[in-house]
């Protein structure tokens, strides 16, 4: 059963720990990400952006693939299915017809009141389907997925106007970037502090890949109640292949069949990247 971000979210805030959201690509990466979410007994989000939309066939796909995979897994934690950056009003409403339990509206890039007009379609909409809405001020840095960006510090009063559209979740960027960093993170926890504050937002943290532990969790002290990985998950799964073509593994035993290597080399290192991160952001347990 899927379900919207609202309770989770809110308990996270409370509990000062984070909801991961673990972006999906197929029917691999949904499948062994709920299975370790199942296992630590997590609460998790699953996001999609419209370019893995596009590749996996579109959003009931996406929808009929994650109910599948609850029902024959037994899945019984909280899931959300989320659509991570949607860049239109129009493709968030798809998102929700099709049975997204949460979107994300991207209108960072435009002036602030056209970002929270925008917002404000998005959430009336979403509320007539139980779904809930994240959005964006500021520019997360970097490059995923087709949306490049360079970094801009949300500022205070961007953050208080999009507070009053009826969001579940503000994703006010403050220094990080997608993709992997060249250098150390800046990242703005003063702001994040007084920003949770002010907006009584659960803060959301894009481009968690490659942030020191560290500074993890001092931004879940701060107010980061949502936390995406992507990045991380992809470049582990990828390895896992690179070591079984470089060390030629099992060639053997398994030939090049694409399950057979996934399953024993791929999969073993994103999972223990998803295990990690349900650790370090405090989540197990927490269904």
């Amino acid at each position: 059963m899927l379900e919207n971000v609202e309770k989770v979210i809110q308990k996270a805030k409370k509990g000062k720990y984070a909801i991961p959201q673990f972006n999906i690509n197929d029917s691999t990466s949904a499948k062994f990400i709920l299975e370790v979410c199942e296992e630590k007994k997590a609460p998790v989000i699953l996001g999609c952006s419209e370019g893995a939309l596009k590749y996996m066939g579109g959003p009931t796909v996406a929808v009929n693939l994650v109910k599948g995979l609850i029902k024959d897994l037994n899945i019984t934690i909280p899931v959300i299915l989320h659509l991570d950056h949607g860049q239109s009003i129009a493709s968030c409403k798809k998102a929700i017809d099709a049975g997204f339990t949460s979107v994300m509206y991207d209108g960072s890039t435009l002036p602030i009141e056209q970002n929270v007009k925008n917002t404000i379609e998005v959430v009336e909409y979403a509320r007539k389907h139980n779904a809930t809405v994240e959005a964006e001020v500021g520019t997360v840095g970097g490059t995923e997925d087709g949306i490049t960006g360079g970094v801009r510090y949300a500022s205070l009063d961007e953050c208080i106007k999009m507070s009053k559209t009826g969001i579940s979740m503000l994703a006010a960027s403050l220094g990080s970037v997608h993709g992997f960093y060249h250098g150390e993170p800046k990242l703005g926890f003063t702001e994040m502090e007084t920003y949770a504050k002010e907006t009584n937002l659960p803060l959301v943290l894009h481009g968690g890949s490659g942030i020191p532990d560290d500074q993890i969790k001092r931004a879940i002290m701060s107010g980061e109640a949502k936390i995406n990985i992507n990045t991380e998950i992809q470049n582990a799964f990828n390895q896992g292949i690179a070591k079984y073509y470089k060390e030629k593994l099992n060639l053997n035993e398994t030939g090049y069949m694409l399950k057979n290597i996934t399953g024993k080399y791929a999969i073993p290192f994103a999972k223990a990247i998803v295990a990690e991160k349900i650790e370090l952001f405090g989540n197990y347990n927490k269904a």
